[in-house]
């Protein structure tokens, strides 16, 4: 049996079983979510019920344990629903992934089980509003104080503000000696000091809040640093080469959907006595829209191997995932709402939907601009 480029039995069976949770449980919330820019609860009890909210947390925490391939999967498979409710597992892995890769044991237990439980989210604070791909210019404060430390500073554009419980919070230590002098915190909701900001209003993913967080002489105790003191801007980074995979499959999952909505439509819609499919205009379309997301699919799961693996090659296949695979999900989506016509133009029709939810891919975690810088680096460096 050659099973090389081949998913496993197990994997094919999270796809399935995330799929029918999907299908009858989030897919239905997905307009609505849109439409009132709520955040979808039902979509997230269903998520939760199914321990498929935060899969990626390892089994001694009190996770599912879910592999990177599987996380991504699950991802994928909730963007082919509703690309608002994908966030609960993609954030999930963004917020906590820095205690993954860089806190105490103590820390790890004190928090993780929580966010298995579906007790709360987890969402990651980096941007801010003079510091976005520019992060490391930061000027959010961490001052150390009897044994705690004094938060202040707002952050920008944080995915499920107000929602989450936990925010991962990066901060300014040790001023003036640049991105080493930022270090990583757990700031809880409940923190005296810590407020959001209004809903942004958004093109897409709108069933997923977005909003500042202001820190207002937050204080915490100093046990809530992840990791060491200097530390955090290297760990914010090293979880974004994880992350910008789950995005990828948030794509993947986005485009498949579209293609899926276009190969149903184009079967039963009649122009010039027969279905629009039989016109080879249109099945040139589809193919390059198959060929695409195949590819986008196969470096996905390439660069999720990646990320299992810890490879040194991880930095560079998750920037090429997440910037190829958010490409082909715009160029896809745009397609589908051609392929509808005027159809695909009306809120009747999920595509114009996906065509604006699509978009955000290739600007969070790292726009696709400054993807093709870090891939550059990784191979002027010979890292491929």
């Amino acid at each position: 049996m050659f099973d090389l480029y081949q998913l496993s039995d197990e994997h094919v069976a999270i796809r399935e079983a995330v799929r029918d949770v999907c299908d009858a449980k989030v897919a239905p919330n997905a307009a609505q979510a849109d439409e009132t820019g709520e955040f979808p609860q039902a979509s997230y009890d269903a998520l939760r019920a199914s321990d498929f909210h935060a899969p990626h947390i390892p089994e001694e925490y009190g996770g599912a344990g879910a592999d990177a391939l599987a996380t991504a999967i699950v991802i994928e498979e909730v963007a082919r629903a509703c690309a608002s409710s994908s966030l609960i597992p993609a954030v999930n892995k963004l917020g906590t992934m820095p205690l993954l890769l860089s806190a105490s044991d103590e820390l790890k237990r004190r928090y993780l089980p929580k966010v298995a439980a579906g007790e709360g989210m987890f969402s990651y604070c980096l941007s801010e509003p003079e510091a976005g791909s520019d992060a490391a210019a930061m000027t959010t404060r961490a001052i150390y104080d009897n044994g705690h430390y004094v938060l202040n500073g707002v952050k920008r554009w944080i995915t499920n503000a107000g929602v989450s419980e936990f925010y991962t919070v990066f901060a300014v230590t040790e001023p003036g000696i640049g991105a080493k002098g930022i270090s990583a915190f757990v700031v809880e909701k409940s923190d005296p000091g810590v407020s959001f900001g209004a809903p942004e209003r958004k093109l897409g993913i709108k069933g997923s809040p977005t909003r500042e967080v202001y820190l207002d002489q937050v204080r915490i105790p100093a046990d809530r640093m992840i990791g060491e003191p200097g530390t955090g801007f290297a760990t914010a980074m090293r979880t974004l080469d994880h992350t910008r995979v789950t995005i990828a499959a948030q794509a993947v999952g986005i485009a498949q959907g579209a293609l899926d909505a276009s190969l149903a439509y184009v079967k039963e819609r009649k122009q010039f006595g027969k279905p629009i499919a039989d016109f080879q205009g249109v099945q040139f379309m589809l193919a390059d829209m198959g060929m695409r997301l195949t590819a986008a699919r196969e470096l996905t799961y390439a660069a999720a191997a990646r990320s299992e693996r810890g490879d040194a090659d991880l930095t560079y296949f998750g920037a090429a995932a997440k910037c190829f695979a958010s490409d082909v999900a715009m160029a896809i989506t745009t397609d589908a709402v051609q392929l509808l016509g005027g159809y695909g133009y009306t809120k009747d029709f999920p595509l114009e939907r996906m065509m604006r939810d699509a978009k955000i891919t290739q600007i969070y975690e790292g726009t696709n601009q400054v993807q093709r810088i870090v891939m550059a680096r990784q191979l002027l460096k010979g890292v491929i």
